[in-house]
C-alpha cells in the first residue's frame, strides 16, 4: 500500500506541474528569462508539438490514477490493468520527448539544451518526464501487463507521426518544407528522410516502451 500513496503524491505533483505548464505555455507567460525560447507557442498552436500532446495526456493519465488510487485506498479495489496501459502509452510519451530533446535536438538548436529547458519546457521536457519515469517504474509496478502489451507504448508517437508526416506533405514547396512546418527539422535533408525518420523513431519508442514495461514488472510477488 506504501507505493500506491507514493504513487498517488507523485501523481497529484505530475498532475500540478501539467497544469502550470499548459496555463503559462498558453497564455504566453514568462516566469524564466536570459535566452529566447524554443519550440514553443501560445494558445491552440501549442498543441502541434508532440511535447504538449503527450504531457497533457499524461496529465490526464495521472489524474485517472489518482481518482482509482483514492478509490482503492477507501474500498481497496484494484487498479484495472487498462488504466496501466495508458500509463504505459503516457510514460513512453514523455520519456521519448525527454530523450529526443537531450540527444536530438539540444545539440542542433541555437541555445542547446539551455534554450529547450525555458519556461513551460522546463516542465515539459524534463520534470514531468522525470516524475512520470520515476513514478512508473517504482511505485506502478504490477503484473497485469506482459510482453504483447508492451506494443501500445507506440501509440501516441505512431498517431502523431500521422499528423506531422500530413502536415509536411502540405506544405511541401519546391521539394522542401520551411522548418516553420518541419519544427523538429526531421525533412530539411529532403522529403525522403521521412522514409529513414519515422521507422527510426518508432523504433526507438518501442525500445523505450519495452525498458517501461520490464522495469513495471512486480517481482515482489
Amino acid at each position: 500500500m506504501k507505493k500506491y500513496k507514493i504513487s498517488f503524491v507523485f501523481n497529484i505533483i505530475i498532475v500540478l506541474m501539467v497544469v502550470f505548464a499548459s496555463f503559462a505555455m498558453f497564455t504566453g507567460f514568462k516566469f524564466m528569462h536570459g535566452m529566447e525560447p524554443v519550440l514553443e507557442s501560445t494558445k491552440l498552436g501549442m498543441f502541434r508539438f508532440f511535447t504538449v500532446d503527450s504531457n497533457m495526456f499524461m496529465g490526464i493519465v495521472s489524474l485517472l490514477f489518482i481518482i482509482f488510487e483514492y478509490r482503492l485506498f477507501k474500498n481497496k479495489i484494484s487498479i484495472p490493468k487498462w488504466l496501466y496501459i495508458l500509463k504505459l502509452m503516457a510514460t513512453c510519451g514523455v520519456a521519448l520527448t525527454f530523450l529526443v530533446v537531450f540527444l536530438y535536438l539540444g545539440p542542433i538548436f541555437e541555445g542547446g539544451i539551455k534554450g529547450l529547458l525555458m519556461n513551460s519546457n522546463l516542465f515539459f521536457h524534463f520534470l514531468i518526464p522525470v516524475f512520470s519515469i520515476i513514478t512508473f517504474i517504482f511505485f506502478e509496478k504490477n503484473n497485469l501487463l506482459f510482453f504483447k502489451d508492451s506494443f501500445y507504448g507506440m501509440a501516441p508517437c505512431l498517431v502523431y507521426s500521422v499528423y506531422y508526416i500530413i502536415n509536411v506533405l502540405i506544405h511541401v514547396e519546391n521539394g522542401k518544407v520551411s522548418p516553420e512546418y518541419d519544427w523538429y527539422w526531421f525533412v530539411q535533408n529532403g522529403i525522403w528522410t521521412a522514409f529513414i525518420v519515422v521507422p527510426v523513431i518508432l523504433l526507438f519508442t518501442y525500445l523505450i516502451s519495452l525498458f517501461l514495461w520490464r522495469f513495471n514488472i512486480d517481482k515482489s510477488n
